[in-house]
């Protein structure tokens, strides 16, 4: 199998991965008892148990859980997306085995359920944990992921160096700015307005900002310097970080089909990794927004089928476009699940703080009702998803 066709695999179980293993670790490090830790759903491919925790590969890795113990075991299983253990085992967390129940393969007497009849103690409940070390677990998902996407880019740039486009003309366009002011191609242009160019990028985003002002350029032609004065007109673009539509400087000038790339130390690698994480996060936010307030339809949201496609196709470019798809997508996976949606982990950290501030836990049915309020709301995100998904294949 090649790389192309295992790389929905490789991205999103990485991903996915990352995520709970960080809810793992931070239930081990507080002392919150974690039977299951399972990458994706429905039946199990793979399973091995070690110590107390019985470690699960699924069928449909399009997520994950950690189990953990719980004074209402219902209520966890719905936070982090696995069966109650009543179900699985047919008893509940601090319950050991009735008679004629079926008892698994690996029972072991002095184990706690479900693989033991022993109870678990109340002080390894999530609920008897305090307030920071439950809001510890239910960040740590995100945070592991805003991490891995720092070290992949950190990796990127360290291996493969900046790229970018340099600052050299290819072609310009009959009846706009920079034909009428002379632009030839070939034209290697050093400085706008008195500040330095190296990068096409540079040049965009002053000629983006200043539609309808002039501006000078300083051109290297055949090795003479001279100097051109032009003015952007205004034209419909969109915003590259939220899709949005906005009026853009345009002078009608396309830079030539060529990359190079600067060679950066770790210490440098790790700045533009940083400024790379808080660029993709802010992008995300931005979109986030604009979906709320409108400005963005929901047509532009890809789901699993849109993830595979550009999965694949990533990995037909090469492994620095994996990579980078795979940062952008862990920190995709860290925005969205700080909403406020009850079933994701920005929902959860509420209602925990909520709980904090009342002084006493909601009832399982409060409990029970808001979660059903978010598996609706996530329903009919992945229902919305699925149909782009399924629009965008037709296309």
């Amino acid at each position: 199998m090649s790389l192309a066709w295992l790389a929905p695999i490789l991205v999103l179980g990485l991903v996915i991965f990352v995520h709970e293993l960080g809810h793992f670790l931070a239930a081990k490090w507080t002392g919150v008892y974690a039977p299951r830790f399972s990458i994706g759903f429905g039946p199990a491919l793979w399973k091995k148990r070690r110590g107390e925790t019985e470690y699960v590969l699924a069928a449909f890795p399009l997520g994950g859980y950690v189990r953990m113990a719980s004074r209402d075991d219902e209520t966890m299983a719905a936070i982090e997306g696995g069966r109650p253990e009543s179900q699985v085992q047919g008893k509940g967390a601090g319950r050991g085995a009735g008679e004629g129940e079926a008892r698994p393969a690996d029972w072991d007497e002095e184990a706690m359920v479900p693989f033991g009849p022993k109870p678990v103690p109340e002080h390894r409940w999530f609920e008897s944990k305090p307030l920071w070390a439950r809001l510890t677990i239910m960040l740590a998902g995100v945070t592991m992921n805003v991490l891995l996407t720092l070290v992949v880019s950190t990796g990127v740039f360290a291996y493969y160096g900046r790229a970018y486009v340099p600052a050299v003309v290819d072609s310009v366009v009959a009846d706009m700015p920079a034909k009428a002011a002379g632009l030839q191609k070939g034209d290697s242009i050093a400085a706008i307005n008195g500040q330095p160019v190296k990068t096409w990028s540079d040049l965009l985003n002053t000629v983006t900002r200043s539609a309808g002002k002039p501006i000078t350029l300083e051109v290297v032609r055949a090795g003479s310097p001279l100097s051109l004065t032009m003015t952007p007109v205004a034209q419909a673009g969109a915003d590259a970080a939220t899709g949005k539509k906005v009026m853009v400087g345009r002078v009608g000038a396309y830079p030539m089909d060529r990359v190079e790339r600067d060679r950066l130390g770790l210490l440098e690698a790790t700045a533009a990794g940083g400024q790379a994480t808080w660029a993709m996060g802010t992008s995300v936010i931005a979109v986030v927004g604009g979906l709320v307030q409108g400005s963005i339809s929901v047509k532009n949201l890809a789901g699993p089928v849109g993830i595979v496609r550009t999965s694949v196709a990533a990995a037909r470019t090469g492994l620095e476009s994996l990579w980078a798809l795979i940062a952008f997508l862990s920190i995709n996976l860290a925005v969205l699940n700080l909403l406020p949606i009850p079933i994701l982990d920005g929902g959860q950290v509420l209602m925990t703080i909520a709980e904090s501030i009342k002084g006493s836990p909601f009832s399982v049915r409060t409990r029970e009702n808001v979660m059903r309020i978010g598996l609706a709301a996530i329903v009919a995100l992945f229902a919305v998803v699925m149909f782009n998904d399924i629009v965008a294949l037709f296309r």
